[in-house]
């Protein structure tokens, strides 16, 4: 057909179309009415009873970890590096050797120090004999005084040259020791900064590697300077109460794994870094499964602190707007249940008992006995909007029900 003969047909049915859909958009609002406005039933919520009382608060900083000690492997004797012992990176235990100079100049050292010795002791015997032979003549007057004092000289010499012989011995024998480089301690060694063949110097600057001991594990934070003052203001004002046995400190991985050891508080500076204005803390954590290597960077949790008589809601309940945050909470308006937005002053994350296990301490903006509104919220489309207010146990058995069947039933 050609296209001419359409036109009209569709000019026709376009001024049809407002008569058709005026009726249909009355009739819509004739149903809004009935629900109370709007066109849409009231919306089905889920409210709380606020009911203050002690909420555990913890308090998070970023950290990193540390070994406990720390040290850096060096070489007492110079000589060349003949072979490393441990594997990079590897634990070690203390007294394990983890590189071997070339003994050989320092056994043949030992050696010949070992040989003074034995010339000293026989120098020392024939000294002894020389006095002990002259000692009775001198005392009958057979041999002058000059001779026999030259002897008593002699045997003097000759002990302090056999000490002297022994010291030198035992230095050298020392030396031959130090040429296995020991473990000072039992930790985690990082890779080796030497390799065979390279010289270790004793006296000038060569490190061989350094390691540290992981278990337990140190971990460092900070404090700023306004949270320890607002710490302290809240805890003079009554709002918040420390533990009295002091934090217990949890730990939290950069992927937000909490690590099962907890650790204590060993440290707190007592002066403000004068570069960062912070605090400087330490924890320690015992880590005999070495979950904790050094350096990473983890979140410091300090538990164990209350604030008495305070209010917590789940956080979901808790809303924004441009500048503040509000919550619901079930009003009466011309006899029907109405949704009422409080603006809310919040504090710390916290977590709940139960299933809203998610919760958010409320400093100002609700008082006991509110009914804060915590599912539901999305159909809440204007503040006092109508709604049908129902408790968790109510939802529950409402969504329980058969499709249709009256809720409670």
């Amino acid at each position: 057909m050609p296209a001419s003969r359409l036109t009209p047909v569709r000019t026709h049915a376009l001024r049809l179309a407002p008569v058709l859909i005026l009726p249909a958009l009355l009739a819509a609002c004739g149903k809004g009415e009935q629900h109370g406005g709007g066109g849409l039933p009231p919306a089905q919520v889920t409210f709380q009873t606020v009911t203050p009382g002690d909420v555990h608060v913890d308090f998070e900083y970023p950290g990193q970890t540390n070994g406990s000690r720390e040290v850096e492997i060096r070489a007492r004797v110079t000589g060349i590096i003949d072979k490393r012992l441990y594997e990079e990176g590897g634990h070690v235990k203390a007294g394990q050797p983890l590189f071997r100079i070339d003994p050989a100049p320092f056994a043949a050292a030992a050696a010949a120090a070992d040989a003074n010795v034995t010339t000293a002791e026989a120098r020392l015997k024939q000294a002894e004999r020389d006095f002990n032979r002259l000692k009775p003549l001198i005392e009958a007057k057979a041999v002058s005084q000059q001779e026999f004092d030259n002897a008593a000289s002699a045997y003097d010499v000759a002990k302090a040259s056999l000490k002297a012989a022994q010291a030198q011995a035992r230095t050298a024998n020392i030396d031959l020791g130090y040429t296995d480089v020991r473990a000072p301690i039992s930790g985690m060694v990082g890779r080796a900064l030497k390799v065979e063949g390279s010289l270790a110097n004793a006296q000038g600057d060569s490190l061989l590697a350094t390691m540290a001991q992981t278990d337990p594990m140190e971990v460092n934070f900070a404090l700023s300077e306004a949270d320890r003052a607002r710490v302290q203001s809240e805890v003079e004002a009554g709002t918040l109460k420390l533990p009295e046995s002091g934090y217990t400190v949890k730990l939290k991985t950069s992927a937000g794994q909490v690590i099962k050891e907890n650790g204590k508080l060993n440290f707190g500076d007592y002066k403000a870094d004068a570069n960062t204005g912070a605090y400087a803390s330490r924890a320690l954590f015992a880590n005999p499964k070495n979950e904790l290597t050094p350096g990473m960077f983890v979140r410091v949790i300090l538990t164990g602190a209350i604030r008495p008589n305070s209010i917590a809601v789940p956080q979901r309940a808790v809303l924004s707007n441009a500048d503040s945050k509000f919550v619901y909470v079930v009003g009466n308006k011309d006899g029907k249940a109405v949704a009422i937005p409080k603006p809310v002053v919040p504090g710390e994350w916290v977590k709940l008992d139960g299933p809203d296990q998610n919760g958010w301490v409320i400093k100002q903006g609700l008082a006991a006995g509110d009914k804060v509104i915590v599912d539901g919220m999305a159909r809440i489309f204007f503040p006092f909007a109508p709604i049908v207010p129902m408790t968790p146990e109510e939802a529950a058995k409402a969504a329980a029900a058969p499709q249709g069947a009256p809720a409670g039933k």
